[in-house]
């Protein structure tokens, strides 16, 4: 499972970083998965390798502009495209609202059909290759987290439990490893008591805009990558006020050293951040911010920075387009 970041900025883009979004890739094949949609967002596109056709769903944590305002240009750039499978959209409900009165107004026309589910009423979403959860987090408006969990792991057959059983090596071995039942010597043999599991389902856990990293504790139990907001650092949280109900990257750093998260990577940095770190204040003063109170694997987002989430739960950065 790789995520590749398409804007990493907060409110506003910058000139190296465009407005939130997200793409969460499936391990083989096309398949992709978009998390939110700032300004944008197929201006960003255009700079991966990723194709409209390949995308399975969009997910909106929540309604401000700069999580959602690339959906209609992007919707309509998938149509020019030529795309015809229909497209789910998993968000808060008044993103159904804004996007039906834009079409209206603007006479866009889909060649595809817009499946569109509430996230509020949403309970799990899979499409048979990630199962798709929502946690309601703490913001002005409704805003919520999705986790990606795969939906098959890879087994392994027990062949130590299989000769001290007898059972002769061949196609009976190749129809377990399968999944299929078997009969030898007129006995039924499960292919469930012939596999193991040696790595846990993989677990990506993407927030949305929230206050209160404590939300995701339950659904970061097990998960080995948490991507979350660090808007600022806590000298300049402090001084902008609770009201924007934002995180600081010591708030977020400090929640992932309490659970022992494997992977924790900060997004969505406030425009006023700097990205050469000569200037103040700059980004890396949120990462410093953020070593101060955990120690695990930490890594800042980039426009375009590309990190993959292998079986043995290790996250590694793969490529910078």
């Amino acid at each position: 499972m790789d995520i590749l970041f398409l804007g990493t900025s907060a409110g506003a883009p910058t000139r190296q970083r465009n407005v939130t979004g997200l793409a969460v890739l499936a391990e083989q094949g096309s398949d992709w998965y978009l998390v939110d949609c700032g300004e944008a967002t197929q201006h960003q596109l255009q700079r991966t390798p990723l194709s409209v056709h390949g995308l399975q769903a969009i997910f909106i944590t929540h309604i401000h502009g700069d999580h959602c305002y690339g959906l209609p240009g992007l919707l309509a750039g998938a149509g020019m495209s030529g795309r015809k499978a229909p497209l789910p959209i998993i968000a808060p409900a008044g993103i159904a609202d804004w996007l039906k009165a834009t079409q209206e107004l603007t006479e866009l026309f889909l060649p595809f059909e817009l499946e569109f589910i509430a996230v509020e009423n949403m309970q799990d979403w899979t499409d048979g290759k990630l199962h798709v959860q929502a946690t309601k987090l703490s913001h002005r408006v409704p805003s919520f987290a999705y986790s990606f969990t795969e939906a098959h792991t890879e087994s392994v057959l027990d062949i130590a439990k299989l000769r001290a059983e007898g059972i002769p090596q061949g196609p009976l071995w190749g129809k377990l490893k399968n999944g299929e039942n078997v009969v030898h010597e007129g006995q039924t043999l499960h292919s469930s008591a012939y596999l193991t599991y040696p790595h846990a389902a993989r677990r990506i856990v993407v927030g949305g805009d929230n206050d209160t990293p404590a939300l995701l504790r339950e659904v970061c139990a097990t998960a080995q990558v948490l991507v979350h907001e660090a808007t600022y650092t806590a000298d300049i949280a402090e001084k902008v006020g609770p009201r924007v109900q934002h995180s600081s990257a010591a708030d977020v750093a400090t929640f992932a050293a309490d659970i022992d998260l494997p992977n924790l990577v900060l997004t969505h940095f406030s425009p006023r951040y700097q990205f050469d770190a000569t200037l103040s204040p700059s980004i890396a003063d949120i990462r410093t911010e953020a070593q101060a109170h955990y120690h695990g694997q930490l890594f800042l987002a980039e426009d375009f920075a590309r990190f993959r989430l292998h079986k043995n739960g290790e996250l590694s950065r793969v490529e910078v387009l």
